[in-house]
């Protein structure tokens, strides 16, 4: 039997224009080894089997050769598909080896000769998505290494575009967000510059003044790589994508795949394993998730349009759900508990339950009394047994994270996609199937229970077959729930009885009364039998 690729029609053999714009391209994508960076190499080998070879920049790992970390990438389920369609995938991936901290990302002259003499295509998807990173170090991830990577590509003459992968969080300080780049205080060439003389405290010491009403140093520090795309990019076919909080894939090349902790899935773990019971969030603010897929369906998207269409300014495409298919965090944590208690995760540490503060008080009140308390219980048990404690460590680097994504699970945004939806009206209904990047076609239950299921297998990597065994255990942790809490209330209630004449009449009453009402209902049992 043949193996076709996605990108041909059924029964007609011809592909689509974005498909074939690909073959025999020599790709260069940055990021490659991360989430995104890895769904979008896989969905252009599906595609477009016959492009030429993508280079990849791989950081140097001790003890493993860089052919290595390809065959790891490849030996994922998410390439499973990929290997049918392009059995010699392994022979057009070519990893460079670079570090995106030093000069000219300390690649070999061979490789750098290479890169600049045949790439076609740039896909830059590198970054720190730390919300905690030192200035400095996001400044070089962010802002330089996307300089260097402009300096590269303008010595490319065939290239043909050169894609930004941003945030559409850069400008989150701001309520309604437009398509274009917005001007920050600082020009970033003087950030740049600073960074190579301040000593890292003068570094923390500025920060706050620097990222102004901003959260933190990563929405800072893409901001400020928007800008050096603008004045440094040149005569180059330049675009940029800003996705909001990305998230596991919808359709493609399978539900539910998740490879990492960002986003949601961390929070999804945190609550199907009992960790996480209250969290400071406006429950009707929208949950601007995107799915993977839909992000790559579009990055690729852009890249055609960009190479092929040549627009004479740089083009912003803003990848969000809220304004056209929005889902609010009280909806989307709903549907996270049902879907975890049909398939719970194994092993939890307590019943998983969620609830949503909306103020200072309570939100330190529940992390005292359902955090923190149980960690420092259970690591008493862990101290009686022998163990090493290690509950309450976790449990506050939990609440750091937490801490850490509360700006946005409190906040709503309105993006607008004009840009995003004139490309879709310019796309043929082919390539509208094949690079489907229309939210508004997302069932949210149905993506969000196989969001649940992909953390589970992919993230947990648990086996479905241990779900009836889960489920006892989930069991086992009511009745221990219902039996702490009834042995709490006797505990408290019996010393408020030996010290509060009040609280042993109240409890005299409530006594009397059940009795009384048991023998009425005994006595009406009777007389009508």
């Amino acid at each position: 039997m043949t193996l076709f690729p996605e990108a041909y029609k059924e029964n007609r053999g011809t592909m689509s224009m974005i498909a074939a714009f690909y073959s025999n391209k020599s790709i260069l994508i940055t990021g490659a080894t991360g989430f995104l960076g890895k769904v979008l190499m896989e969905k252009l080998f599906r595609t477009s089997p016959h492009l030429k070879v993508i280079y990849i920049l791989v950081r140097p790992k001790s003890g493993q050769t860089l052919q290595e970390r390809v065959f790891q990438i490849l030996n994922s389920k998410l390439f499973e598909q990929v290997k049918e369609v392009c059995p010699n995938v392994h022979e057009k991936i070519r990893p460079i080896s670079a570090d995106l901290n030093q000069r000219d990302f300390a690649i070999s002259k061979e490789d750098m000769q290479e890169l600049l003499s045949c790439t076609n295509i740039v896909f830059h998807c590198a970054a720190t998505v730390r919300f905690d990173a030192h200035l400095r170090e996001a400044v070089q991830l962010n802002v330089t290494a996307t300089q260097q990577l402009l300096l590269m590509a303008s010595q490319m003459p065939k290239l043909e575009a050169f894609i930004h992968i941003s945030t559409a969080f850069s400008n989150c300080n701001l309520s309604h967000i437009d398509e274009v780049i917005y001007p920050c205080p600082v020009e970033p060439r003087k950030i740049i510059d600073s960074m190579e003389w301040l000593d890292d405290s003068i570094i923390e010491e500025i920060t706050p003044k620097l990222i102004g009403d901003r959260p933190n140093t990563y929405t800072y520090t893409k901001a400020l790589g928007e800008i050096v795309v603008q004045q440094e990019s040149g005569n180059l076919n330049v675009a940029i994508v800003r996705p909001s909080i990305v998230g596991a894939t919808w359709q493609e090349p399978f539900p539910g795949w998740v490879d990492n902790l960002n986003g949601p899935s961390g929070l999804i773990i945190a609550t199907g394993k009992g960790f996480l019971r209250s969290i400071k969030a406006t429950p009707m603010a929208v949950a601007d998730v995107i799915p993977v897929d839909t992000v790559v369906n579009l990055t690729i998207a852009v890249g055609w349009y960009t190479a092929v269409h040549r627009p004479k300014s740089t083009l912003i495409y803003h990848s969000t759900s809220g304004n056209l298919n929005p889902c609010n965090w009280y909806k989307m944590g709903l549907q996270v508990l049902a879907t975890i208690e049909k398939i719970p995760f194994e092993s939890a540490f307590r019943r998983p339950n969620a609830d949503f503060t909306t103020n200072n008080f309570t939100t330190q009140y529940w992390n005292a009394v359902s955090h923190r308390a149980p960690a420092i219980i259970y690591d008493f048990y862990l101290r009686l047994t022998g163990r090493k404690p290690r509950m309450l460590k976790l449990m506050n680097r939990l609440l750091k994270t937490i801490s850490m994504l509360e700006y946005f699970i409190n906040h709503s945004w309105e993006w607008s996609t004009n840009n995003t939806e004139m490309l879709l009206s310019e796309l043929s209904p082919e390539d509208q199937r094949v690079f489907n990047f229309d939210v508004r076609q997302l069932n949210w239950i149905e993506y969000i229970e196989n969001y649940v299921l992909g953390v589970k297998k992919y993230l947990l990597k648990e086996d479905l077959a241990g779900i009836p065994k889960a489920k006892q255990h989930l069991k086992r942790l009511r009745n221990i729930h219902y039996l702490f809490n009834t042995a709490l209330f006797l505990i408290i209630w019996r010393l408020l009885i030996a010290r509060s004449q009040m609280a042993r009449n109240v409890w005299f009453f409530i006594v009397s009364f059940c009795y009384k009402f048991i023998s009425y209902f005994r006595a009406s049992s009777t007389l009508k039998v």
